[in-house]
């Protein structure tokens, strides 16, 4: 067992050193690390067997949590690296052996700025009511972002922030705000449950790590809707995709209610990804739809299909579409063209623009 906890930490170590994002420790591979979105196997390692991969994972669970893997087959939870940072870690299995997957969470909260993002993120992190969602694909960086802006307000204002997360990512630390975080099943049976329980709680801020069924979305919305800043994640491609998925949620008799919700209580939508640097890294590139008049009118007369051109058309006021962001990094050389295009939901357009 102790061998193994060695080799553990020192792929943790290795992992932290060379700025991956993820470790991947699965049955018949090397131990392997995606770095800048590649993956690359840890130099001078062999294949790990499936007495490795089981004997690893017993390294990173308590008992309680080996019960867990062994009902439901696969489980979520964050694991604290001697204080130097944190791992989301998802083990499960995979044709009957066990494979690892560990995201690295950085210890530091970086502000919108550090991280490159939109300064118009700060109005939503100005707001005292209403609902954020941050979208996009896995690993393109949304609990980053959700963070960032959680973090400016617990640094500027006196509030009582909730959060809902399966696992807890980022540690918080009291400001100006107090913030008490729940992890679903640690603290709380479900997203939906915690969510109710809100309520009595007097929070000002809530923060739901990821809306996973109609009755947290539902929740989530009348949360919104009764004086609170909501933000919460979704994965969706785009902002319109996003008020589809949710509104699509609910059965057919309920939808225009839920169109009627959203019109009033959405702040707006941030549908992120984290695109491949020219000189290396990862900048995040963000679409940015903000719930104004015109927006609020097509989600409740139910012309979503219309929302892209809204954006488009509404540079000026704060909004930026995904094409538009990713020809400014173009033009400034930060990303390539062929990188870009790799990223884009209409690459026709974005040829365009760039000519």
């Amino acid at each position: 067992m102790e061998n193994y906890r060695n080799q553990l930490e020192e792929l943790l170590e290795l992992a932290m050193e060379q700025k991956a994002s993820d470790l991947h420790l699965s049955f018949g591979h090397e131990p392997t690390l995606r770095i800048d979105s590649n993956l690359i196997p840890v130099a001078g390692s062999r294949k790990l067997s499936s007495k490795d991969t089981q004997e690893l994972a017993r390294v990173l669970m308590e008992d309680s949590l080996g019960q867990r893997l062994q009902q439901e087959k696969e489980i979520d939870f964050s694991y604290n690296f001697k204080d130097k940072s944190r791992f989301r870690v998802n083990i499960f299995f995979q044709r009957g052996e066990i494979s690892i997957a560990l995201r690295l969470v950085s210890n530091t909260i970086r502000t919108i700025e550090e991280l490159s993002l939109p300064p118009i993120l700060h109005e939503f992190a100005r707001a005292t009511q209403g609902f954020v969602v941050i979208a996009g694909p896995s690993s393109q960086g949304k609990s980053t972002t959700l963070a960032a802006l959680i973090d400016e307000i617990n640094h500027t204002r006196t509030e009582h922030i909730v959060t809902i997360e399966d696992p807890i990512e980022y540690l918080f630390r009291n400001d100006k705000s107090i913030i008490d975080q729940r992890e679903v099943y640690q603290d709380t049976l479900s997203f939906a449950r915690a969510l109710k329980s809100t309520f009595r709680q007097d929070p000002n801020v809530i923060m739901v790590g990821e809306m996973r069924d109609p009755e947290t979305m539902a929740t989530t919305i009348t949360a919104a809707e009764t004086g609170h800043l909501v933000f919460a994640t979704l994965h969706t491609n785009s902002a319109s995709q996003t008020i589809h998925r949710i509104v699509d949620s609910f059965p057919a008799g309920q939808q225009a209610q839920i169109r009627s919700q959203l019109s009033g209580s959405l702040l707006g939508v941030i549908s992120q990804r984290l695109v491949p640097k020219i000189e290396g890294g990862l900048v995040p590139v963000c679409e940015v739809m903000i719930a104004n008049t015109a927006v609020a009118n097509l989600i409740r007369e139910n012309k979503i299909h219309e929302l892209p051109l809204a954006i488009e058309t509404a540079g000026d006021r704060g909004m930026i579409s995904l094409n538009r962001a990713l020809a400014n990094l173009i033009k400034n050389k930060v990303v390539s063209l062929e990188a870009a295009l790799g990223f884009s939901t209409n690459p026709t357009e974005l040829k365009m623009l760039i000519k």
